[in-house]
């Protein structure tokens, strides 16, 4: 019988959990934010999605997913709306360890340039049933080995997922023309990955790009519904929660990696991006635990 939570016994923390509701019923009808992850699977109903600096429309079938302390809402849900939601804490499966493994890290989760939706086709919402319902039944019905059996079950689910997006979404390639948008945004995303520890300010951007920041802005929100300011601050933010999760570094000496010298400023940021401090991101999503 739904909801299904397994709870971190050593931390008190939820590890893993699974919901689902009836037709009309929004748990997700004002802003949230948790310090685990989400996938939201609407089965049925339309709405809008409002996470981060953007906003996005589901329908039936939209798959929806969300990185620890990423706000998001669903607003304008329509009567019929139906959700399952499978959430679990790093603690008990870890992406960013994992990745090599389960290559949803920068595809389902933490992906700042595609939309946090992705639209399941008949025989890929089957699938995720099918591996939802592996899931419930082993939180149901524990035995041996029961962490091993789940961690094994969400790794396959994540990677199924990952696969039917990145069908969707395909990466970036090199065949873009240059001068065109695509050109120009593919350049933009690789100059975000090599320079953002260094370079914060937009204007920098749009100069590697040969545009006016004005030009740039306007690029970027037609096609990524963000501003290059948004851009800088989530990969400067996810490279924070990285830190914060996978090493014993201080705060400050994270800041200082990232390129910036006053750290209160770098805690004014993260807070302003996740809604929480660096040193509270650390406490509640745990430190370096996650070896599942």
């Amino acid at each position: 019988m739904l909801p299904l939570t397994l709870v971190n016994e050593h931390t008190g923390e939820l590890a893993l959990k699974i919901n689902r509701t009836e037709p009309g019923d929004n748990p997700f009808d004002h802003l949230s934010r948790f310090n685990y992850y989400s996938l939201v699977w609407v089965r049925a109903g339309r709405g809008r999605l409002r996470a981060d600096f953007a906003d996005y429309a589901f329908e039936p079938d939209s798959l929806l997913a969300f990185s620890p302390y990423q706000p998001f809402m669903l607003a304008e849900a329509s009567a019929e709306l139906a959700l399952t939601t499978l959430q679990f804490h790093p603690d008990f499966f870890c992406i960013i360890r994992h990745h090599a493994e389960v290559a949803c890290n920068g595809v389902l989760f933490n992906n700042i340039y595609e939309p946090p939706v992705v639209t399941l086709s008949p025989a890929a919402a089957a699938g995720l049933a099918g591996n939802l319902a592996g899931l419930e039944q082993e939180m149901q019905l524990p035995g041996v080995a029961q962490h091993e059996l789940l961690v094994a079950q969400l790794k396959i689910l994540l990677i199924h997922l990952s696969r039917h997006k990145l069908a969707q979404h395909p990466a970036p390639g090199t065949a873009a023309v240059p001068g065109r948008p695509a050109y120009v945004l593919q350049q933009l995303r690789e100059h975000i990955e090599a320079h953002y520890r260094r370079l914060h300010s937009p204007a920098e951007y749009a100069a590697l790009v040969h545009l006016t920041p004005k030009a740039l802005g306007r690029l970027t929100k037609k096609h990524f519904h963000k501003t290059p300011s948004d851009l800088i601050q989530e990969r400067i933010v996810i490279e924070a929660k990285r830190e914060l999760y996978l090493t014993d570094k201080a705060v400050k000496q994270i800041a200082w990696e990232l390129g910036f010298e006053d750290e209160y400023y770098f805690s004014r940021l993260f807070k302003q991006n996740a809604d929480v401090s660096p040193a509270h991101y650390r406490q509640t999503v745990g430190f370096a635990r996650g070896l599942a």
